[in-house]
Parts: structure tokens; C-alpha cells; sequence
């Protein structure tokens, strides 16, 4: 048995090893490198995704330790797409994985192709680049799934999937549907999301130093908000099968 077969062998004992080879032939594309977007990409390489586009313009900072996985003190001020790059060329080496260490936004949108994917996963922070990605990504024929707020949560067990319009009690999700209804622009396709409807409060609203330049969507005095690992890597793996379930069904037609 060769490696990558090994590596692979208790996926395929569960699909197959035709929807093996064809996992390996996806191409997926992930905006979001951070709690929930470094899990979910982990997922997928692990599960067999052979072509992965990781698309994230920060570095890994002291603050991101708690809950991201590329995120060590030894890779502090390292590019989070680099470190993931390397780790999963450690976990597959005959995958294809390309990095953009880009943000994706109006000025960018149109260099990333996304007609080209199987795949699209959000995993974007900032209001305004979700929704753009959001809007482009219902236009393709890919499959697209989107996660909304991790932070101030900390039951796993009210993590669940919901469309889109369907989303209750998460800020994020409710501000995305007032700016859409604002600009009169909408999703032209239905899109499942992962969420949480629980929402804690910081104890601490003075941002950290390395916080405070930061985007926030949120509408709460602190712009970085609490967040755990294991809630943020549940939403990550969440995404992560919500994918791989569809792939599953799709190749075994």
C-alpha cells in the first residue's frame, strides 16, 4: 500500500475509493484563515481534498494563540497561510496547495476566479468583504457555505446549521441581512451557515495593543471579543463536513 493510500484508507473505508480519487481532483477555496477557517481547512486535507486555495492576509500574533492553528509562539509574525502551506504539504505531499495572501474586496474580487472552484467556504471577519464574497459566491455554481460569528460563545452544543435567512440570534448574520436589504442587493442562491445563537459578554472591554486596528462587525464596546478554541474549531470542522457530506453525495451518483 503506498502512502497516499494509507494516509487516506479509514476515509475510504467510509466512501469509497472511486469519491477518494475524485476528492482528490476538488478544488476548493477558503477566504479566512483564522479560528474557525484554519480547522476547517485541516479537515478537508485530511479528508483527501487534493487542490486547496487558502486565501488570508494576516499574520500569526500572540492574541491568535488561543484558538487558530497555525498559531505558536515559534510562528509569531509568520503569514497564517504560509504556516498552514507547509503543514499540510507535511500531512499530504501530493497536494496542491495555493496561497493568496490577499483580502478579499472590491478592489480584488475579480483575480480570484472563484467560477474555477468546487467549493467556496467563508470564513471572512470583516461585514463588508463577507458580504461582497457572499454575493459573488452565490453567482457561481459552486458549493457554498458560510460561517457566521464564533466569538462570545461558549457552549458547543448550540452550534448548529441553518440557511442563511433562517439564522437566529447571531449578530453577524443579522447584520449582513440589514446591509443586504439596505443596498437592495441579495444572495441570488440559498446557502446553509453555521452558527450560534448564544452570546456571552467580554469582562474585559479594553482591546490589546495588537487588537486595536482591527475591523470588527460587532456593535459591542470591544472590538476583539472572546472567543474559545473549541467553539471556533467545532464551527471550522462543522463547515469542514458540511462540504465533504455534499462532496460524498455528489460522487457517489
Amino acid at each position: 500500500m503506498n502512502l497516499e493510500k494509507s494516509i487516506f484508507n479509514r476515509v475510504a473505508l467510509l466512501t469509497g475509493e472511486e469519491t477518494i480519487n475524485q476528492l482528490k481532483n476538488t478544488r476548493i477555496i477558503i477566504f479566512g484563515l483564522g479560528g474557525v477557517g484554519s480547522w476547517c481547512a485541516e479537515s478537508l486535507v485530511r479528508t483527501g481534498i487534493g487542490n486547496i486555495t487558502l486565501v488570508d492576509n494576516d499574520i500569526v500574533c500572540a492574541t491568535n494563540i488561543n484558538r487558530q492553528l497555525p498559531a505558536t509562539t515559534k510562528n509569531i509574525g509568520k503569514p497564517k497561510i504560509e504556516v498552514l502551506k507547509e503543514r499540510f504539504l507535511e500531512i499530504n505531499p501530493n497536494a496542491i496547495v495555493t496561497t493568496k495572501q490577499q483580502v478579499y474586496n472590491q478592489e480584488t474580487a475579480e483575480s480570484f476566479c472563484l467560477n474555477e472552484f468546487d467549493c467556496i467556504i467563508d470564513a471572512i471577519d470583516s461585514l463588508k468583504d463577507k458580504a461582497l464574497l457572499i454575493e459573488n459566491a452565490c453567482k457561481t455554481n459552486a458549493f457554498f457555505v458560510s460561517s457566521m460569528g464564533a466569538a462570545l460563545k461558549s457552549d458547543p452544543q448550540k452550534i448548529k446549521t441553518a440557511e442563511f435567512w433562517n439564522v437566529k440570534g447571531c449578530p453577524l448574520a443579522r447584520a449582513l441581512r440589514q446591509k443586504f436589504k439596505r443596498l437592495k442587493t441579495f444572495p441570488v442562491k440559498k446557502f446553509t451557515c453555521v452558527y450560534s445563537d448564544e452570546l456571552l459578554e467580554n469582562q474585559i472591554v479594553e482591546p490589546l495593543e495588537d487588537d486595536v486596528n482591527k475591523e470588527s462587525w460587532s456593535k459591542f464596546k470591544a472590538q476583539a471579543n472572546g472567543t474559545f478554541a473549541h467553539i471556533t474549531a467545532i464551527f471550522g470542522f462543522t463547515l469542514a463536513g458540511l462540504v465533504v457530506n455534499h462532496l460524498v453525495e455528489k460522487y457517489r451518483k
